[in-house]
């Protein structure tokens, strides 16, 4: 059964997708699109998945849509798996983060947290080149499955929005974060 699971790219791309969105549906041409692979190629994972039962198939207005099955016997560690692969993508993020200029201030939210309510996935305070910046954004949308939503502020900005207690800033500081980089707290 192992084999069946991690035997190639497309069936990893795809159970990184199932895993990461439990409870939706997609259909074939819709994860094509998402992961950037060939419909062949993609249709022969999902059989593949479907015969070890860890997606289900289900025919809605005329089209076949697949989810993963949450109730497979593999279904908790795969899930654990894919949060923890996510955590080094993360922490390459942070990493090639640090080399585009000189951050004061790194936090993580949104969807590196599983907040949803907060307007941005990433504040980074400091000198950035943006287009650096830009060029890293897309390079990890494509691993995170997500658009990455960014702000950048100046260190003088943040600090005059957050004496204000700005709601944008506010509501970044007071939900669930990961701070990777905090050089103005530091006393």
């Amino acid at each position: 059964m192992l084999e069946q699971l991690f035997g190639s790219r497309t069936r990893v791309k795809l159970l990184r997708v199932f895993l990461t969105n439990p409870g939706k549906s997609y259909f074939v041409r819709e994860l094509t699109r998402k992961i950037g692979e060939r419909i062949n190629s993609v249709r022969r994972e999902l059989d593949h998945l479907a015969g070890i039962e860890l997606v289900v198939g289900e025919v809605k207005d005329q089209k076949k849509y697949y989810r993963i099955n949450e109730h497979h016997i593999l279904y908790p560690e795969l899930k654990s798996l894919i949060i923890k692969s996510q955590l080094t993508l993360e922490k390459d993020l942070a990493r090639n983060l640090r080399s585009i200029g000189q951050i004061s201030l790194l936090v993580l939210t949104g969807i590196f947290t599983g907040v949803a309510d907060v307007r941005t996935d990433l504040l980074i305070v400091g000198k950035v080149n943006r287009a650096k910046l830009k060029r890293l954004m897309n390079q990890f949308k494509k691993n995170f499955d997500h658009s990455i939503r960014y702000t950048v502020m100046s260190k003088k900005e943040y600090e005059y929005r957050n004496s204000l207690t700005d709601r944008f800033v506010f509501d970044i500081l007071e939900n669930k974060k990961v701070t990777v980089i905090d050089k103005l707290n530091k006393k």
